[in-house]
């Protein structure tokens, strides 16, 4: 029988299973499939979407896979959501139920996404023909042309049932040929409806970039690895009109690894901005040494309404052990800079590194005080493959290696205090800072008494490295 549609697209990425995401209501559209989609139009291929993003997500699939009766389905994760590269245990679990029902139609399956390049056997055992490791379109487009296996960038399960690589894939560096993504494939009435009935607004999601070129111990890169590569300020600048014509957006969230990294890339994408009338106002991630007083002012100017920065620790004795190359000072300039031009400095802050102790708790703490972000976002750190923070910690590792979901916030090694203690912890920082101190007292009272009773004995050994490049201040 004729195929109606040649090839489905889906990501396992939901709210369904996810009560803090629930909660947050938050959702953005799988901005990396929708962009495969894209590409894959340009070549001809007729595409549909199964956007799991609202939906129950394997019943949900199932109905798709019979409406549109593709010839491959492709789970391309949301490379730039934040939540995918968490690796989460139920995402997994959703996208093998995929591959499950795709066996049982006969339909080829082939997945990307950072956990799948981690995990690319446990994948393949579980029904997928094939992983894409590392950046996806190049590869999904020679695959679909194909159907074959010995591809660049791909991962397949050989005939005596070894996992075989083929050669990597090199990064795309021409990111101005991609096509705009598929906008037209995503129920945008949905998506609207839940941020304006949670919030009172409306919030899309829009790239500059991919990847970072900084090299934090602790921070895993399966897709894009150390490269940066970025759209013209121009290319931007052009897709927020059309976010701003077609769809109304309140606020645009740049969901980049980090955004702002080149000064001059920076007062072109304003001046852009401000000659094509595109100007939304967004949210953005960013470094906060990267934050000076001529950056923020040109971010100002383009619409910039509140940075998030990765400002992880106010202790520089662990600022160093996680080779941040970042100061405290940096942190305290960053606010300052971003509340002087009228954006709302937010922090990511990381409880639980190896070698941390009270004392250096105690300074995050105050350090929060001191500059008073508009918003935290509070983890522990994570042990991901392929990271130096795993390969220091793989003694002291759980048998557990993933969160189950977002809200999880296990400590997955031996660290100086229970994953209790810390989940306490960031109770009370995060009360502080959103409700203010007299309403987080009282979780202040359990956290000092939790602190001696919650330590580990003996405690963990300080994470040293030979070479520690150390940032003036």
């Amino acid at each position: 029988m004729k195929t109606s549609t040649d090839i489905l697209l889906t990501h396992s990425n939901h709210l369904f299973f996810d009560p803090k995401q629930v909660r947050k209501m938050q959702p953005y559209p799988p901005l990396q499939t929708l962009i495969a989609a894209a590409v894959l139009r340009a070549e001809g291929y007729s595409v549909a979407l199964f956007d799991s993003t609202f939906a129950e997500p394997e019943a949900g699939f199932r109905e798709a896979l019979k409406r549109y009766r593709p010839g491959l389905v492709v789970v391309a994760e949301d490379n730039f959501n934040f939540l995918t590269k968490m690796c989460l245990v139920r995402n997994r679990e959703v996208a093998f139920g995929f591959a499950a029902a795709a066996r049982q139609m006969g339909v080829r399956i082939i997945v990307n996404g950072s956990d799948a390049a981690d995990r690319a056997g446990d994948y393949l055992a579980a029904g997928f023909d094939a992983v894409i490791a590392g950046e996806l379109e190049q590869t999904l487009l020679e695959f679909c042309a194909v159907r074959a296996q010995g591809l660049a960038g791909l991962v397949w399960m050989g005939p005596d049932g070894r996992v075989q690589h083929g050669p990597i894939r090199k990064p795309n560096f021409d990111l101005g040929a991609l096509p705009e993504p598929a906008w037209d494939l995503v129920d945008m009435g949905a998506y609207r409806d839940a941020w304006r009935s949670a919030h009172g607004y409306f919030s899309l999601n829009l790239v500059s970039s991919r990847g970072c070129p900084f090299r934090c111990n602790w921070c895993a890169k399966p897709i894009y690895g150390g490269t940066y590569r970025f759209h013209s300020p121009a290319a931007v600048a052009r897709d927020m009109l059309h976010l701003k014509r077609e769809y109304q957006p309140d606020m645009i969230w740049f969901a980049d690894d980090i955004f702002a990294l080149s000064r001059q890339w920076t007062a072109e994408f304003a001046a852009e901005v401000e000659r094509l009338d595109a100007r939304v106002p967004f949210r953005m991630q960013s470094r906060c040494d990267l934050m000076t007083r001529d950056t923020v002012a040109d971010l100002r100017r383009a619409g910039c309404a509140e940075v998030w920065m990765g400002a992880e620790s106010g202790s520089q004795r662990v600022l160093d052990a996680m080779e941040k190359d970042l100061s405290v000072r940096a942190v305290r300039a960053a606010c300052e800079n971003a509340r002087a031009h009228d954006i709302r400095p937010c922090l990511f802050l990381q409880f639980g590194y190896p070698g941390e102790t009270w004392d250096d708790i105690q300074q995050t703490i105050d350090m929060v005080r001191a500059v008073r972000p508009a918003d935290v976002g509070i983890s522990v750190s994570y042990p991901l493959p392929n990271t130096r923070l795993y390969e220091k910690v793989r003694a002291d590792r759980a048998a557990k290696t993933n969160w189950r979901d977002s809200d999880d916030l296990d400590l997955m090694f031996r660290g100086a205090y229970t994953t209790e203690f810390y989940r306490a912890l960031a109770d009370a920082l995060h009360a502080e800072v959103r409700s203010g101190a007299a309403h987080a007292a009282p979780l202040w009272r359990t956290v000092r008494q939790m602190e001696a009773v919650s330590r580990t004995e003996p405690p963990p050994a300080p994470f040293h490295f030979p070479v520690l490049q150390q940032v003036a201040g």
